[in-house]
């Protein structure tokens, strides 16, 4: 990292004296193996003493932000099917229901008499096989022809048999007819009581379908209460009601009994109202009424993405509030897709992809803050916050302050250390600048923890 202001807190024009007093040491180290001479800028009346510690430096970046509310969604009306409709197909479900009662009885009816034709059917055919055995059934076929007819008498001596033969033929003939019939009317009966089942089938479904999409409101239903935005429900109360019927707020996402939709809202907890869609009297259709949060706050981030790999969940920041008051917070969520910002121009704390958040116009991520003590940030919403954020740590590392750096007049920096009684200049290699403690991490061969440093008095 490049050094810019070595002992930053001295005055403006001190780094030039410095500078001229660093070329003054390297060349004759008034200080090695000598008493520090009084007046010198060790001297205790411009100068104290500081000891070199092992610590855990860290550098930081800081980025604008947003503060909110963790948890945006929307409550909708859901799209159901009006009360009447269910009306409908219930009615339908009864008019189905007539109709295969119709249908079945007439299937009995038609085979009973099916039934009683085969059973005349059946006797008509036993008393022709007797009647017309033998030579009655010759005679019965004589007496068929024209020529029978107009010279056969009717005794029984000349032919009484054939008669009753004849008559038992066309007898059989006509239960045969009487039979094929009745089969035929059992048939369509069948038919007529299976498609009956289908339809009953067909409207039961269309009626199930109904009751499970059955909502809480018709045509003609309205909202006649709707909440102010900022206000928090909680679970129990009314989101809003529709034509004086309530909507309630549960907390969870199953539900433990059959419910009209759109007469329950489902949230993991308490929300906070953001905004309002439609306005009271207006007529309830599918779609969006109220957009909400949660009640826990959140800070979002657009850091640039090129910054990605600086942050993780998990990590520890700090986030300075429009009072200017700083309180602590967890990375909870690092986007992973990177976003163009709309225009080069971002919003009030938003960052915009540009300024102290990445280059101007580049793209972005969305980091998510948990702030530590929620009770800290009050009621702020859609506030422009700053959040630093730990970019780099680096552990027992050699500290000193940063004005405890001379910058050396052929390059680099030097340490002026006190041993005893006399001073002298370490040259010192410059690691991770901490500049929330005003730290920097140096190493050298001559530098070690408990050294006693100079610095410039405060």
């Amino acid at each position: 990292m490049t050094w810019r202001h070595p002992r930053r807190a001295a005055p403006a024009g001190l780094g030039l004296v410095l500078v001229a007093l660093a070329v003054v040491l390297v060349v004759t180290d008034p200080f090695a193996g000598a008493p520090k001479p009084s007046g010198a800028p060790g001297d205790a009346s411009q100068t104290s003493l500081t000891t070199v510690k092992r610590e855990t430096l860290s550098s930081q970046t800081q980025v604008n932000a947003t503060l909110g509310y963790a948890g945006a969604a929307n409550v909708r009306v859901p799209t159901g099917t009006p009360p009447s409709a269910v009306q409908q197909a219930e009615q339908a479900i009864a008019n189905s229901e007539r109709m295969l009662q119709t249908a079945r009885a007439s299937l009995a009816a038609d085979t009973a008499s099916l039934a009683n034709t085969r059973a005349a059917v059946s006797a008509a055919r036993e008393k022709e096989a007797i009647d017309c055995e033998g030579d009655n059934a010759a005679q019965a076929a004589g007496d068929s022809s024209p020529s029978a007819e107009a010279g056969a008498g009717d005794s029984p001596a000349s032919g009484g048999g054939s008669s009753i033969c004849a008559g038992d033929v066309q007898t059989l003939a006509s239960d045969d007819q009487s039979s094929s019939a009745a089969a035929m009317k059992l048939q369509s009966d069948e038919a007529s009581v299976s498609s009956a089942q289908a339809g009953l089938a067909s409207v039961e479904a269309s009626a199930s379908t109904a009751r499970a999409s059955l909502a809480d409101y018709g045509p003609n239903s309205t909202f006649t209460m709707l909440p102010a935005v900022g206000q928090v429900i909680s679970s129990g109360q009314t989101l809003y009601a529709i034509s004086g019927r309530p909507v309630v707020l549960r907390y969870g996402s199953p539900a433990t009994r059959v419910l009209p939709l759109g007469s329950v809202v489902f949230e993991p907890g308490p929300v906070r109202v953001t905004s309002v869609t439609p306005e009271l009297g207006a007529s309830v259709t599918p779609g969006p009424v109220l957009a909400v949060t949660s009640t826990r706050p959140q800070v979002k981030i657009a850091l640039s993405a090129a910054q990605q790999s600086s942050v993780k969940v998990g990590d520890q920041v700090s986030i300075t509030l429009p009072n200017q008051q700083t309180t602590a917070g967890v990375v909870s969520s690092v986007g992973t897709v990177a976003k163009s910002p709309a225009s080069k121009e971002g919003g009030a704390g938003g960052g915009g992809g540009g300024g102290e958040n990445g280059e101007e116009g580049g793209p972005t991520i969305e980091v998510d803050v948990t702030p530590s003590e929620p009770q800290a940030i009050g009621h702020l919403d859609e506030a422009p916050v700053s959040v630093s954020i730990t970019t780099q740590s680096v552990p027992e590392a050699l500290a000193v302050p940063v004005d405890a750096l001379l910058a050396l007049a052929g390059g680099g920096y030097a340490l002026e250390v006190a041993e005893g009684g006399a001073h002298h200049l370490e040259a010192v290699t410059l690691g991770l600048f901490d500049d929330a403690e005003g730290l920097v991490q140096v190493s050298g061969s001559g530098v070690s923890a408990g050294q006693r440093v100079v610095v410039p008095s405060t």
